[in-house]
């Protein structure tokens, strides 16, 4: 792919490398950048360095080599509240997001905590529903909610935060059909970077022209998604593989 432009950049992640306390090395001089409203799916075999990756993208981890960007602001400590605000992430299992009593006290507890008050934060919570398409069941307890219904909200208590990316940990893991077509019409809609952690190839094929594939610590593979997925030998050297016969040469890509 071509270099984004920093200007244009909603994530740039630079020379990323890191080593666990063990020794463990995760991570070998990571580079690659995304464009603000790109959807970009990363994918890569178990033990590739994917979540270490993502859990740079606002803070979790720190103190390696290398640098990441968000929206051209440093990930450092004395950005911390505002990269925390601008990069927004959407656990694989909902029920790690979602603990109020109501899905509204949910969706509002992010904005709540960063000062958002009053008619402002109502309207956040309304908003951010809204986007998912989940504002009936507002008053509900999110336990009775259908686990694709709580994926929704779960993404609903991101949006509330406005972020600047979106970064979505197996978002079609467990989902049934239906579910997984909502989910995917509702990321389509959605005017924000989504970079989309996966092993779900034909959901990554579907949603997002482009992918990375992380393999053993750094970015073996970057370009449209159709291109890396029919490339039988990348595949195979990456221990990638699509569903017993899925060809993605066969799919024809909306938008």
């Amino acid at each position: 792919m071509d270099p984004v432009s920093t200007a244009s950049a909603s994530l740039e992640v630079s020379g990323l490398a890191f080593a666990y306390p063990d020794g463990h090395q995760a991570l070998f001089g990571v580079d690659f950048s995304i464009a603000r409203g790109e959807r970009v799916a990363l994918l890569g075999p178990n033990g590739a360095g994917k979540t270490t990756l993502v859990l740079h993208l606002n803070g979790i981890l720190s103190g390696g080599v290398g640098s990441v960007r968000v929206a051209g602001l440093p990930v450092d400590r004395k950005n911390m509240a505002e990269i925390r605000r601008k990069v927004g992430i959407v656990f694989q299992d909902p029920d790690d997001q979602l603990f109020m009593p109501t899905v509204r006290e949910d969706v509002a507890f992010g904005p709540a905590a960063a000062g958002i008050k009053g008619t402002d934060l109502e309207e956040r919570v309304d908003r951010a529903l809204g986007q998912v398409g989940m504002q009936e069941f507002k008053d509900r307890p999110p336990h009775h909610l259908s686990f694709g219904q709580r994926r929704r909200v779960a993404v609903a208590t991101v949006l509330a935060m406005e972020p600047e990316i979106l970064v979505l940990d197996e978002p079609s893991s467990n989902l049934d059909p239906a579910s997984r077509r909502e989910l995917a019409d509702i990321l389509r809609s959605l005017d924000v970077t989504v970079l989309m952690v996966t092993h779900d190839l034909p959901y990554a094929l579907e949603l997002c022209p482009r992918s990375l594939i992380l393999s053993e610590g750094t970015i073996a593979a970057d370009g449209p998604t159709g291109e890396l997925l029919s490339d039988d030998g990348l595949m195979r050297a990456h221990r990638l593989e699509l569903p017993f016969g899925f060809d993605p040469r066969s799919v024809t890509m909306g938008a």
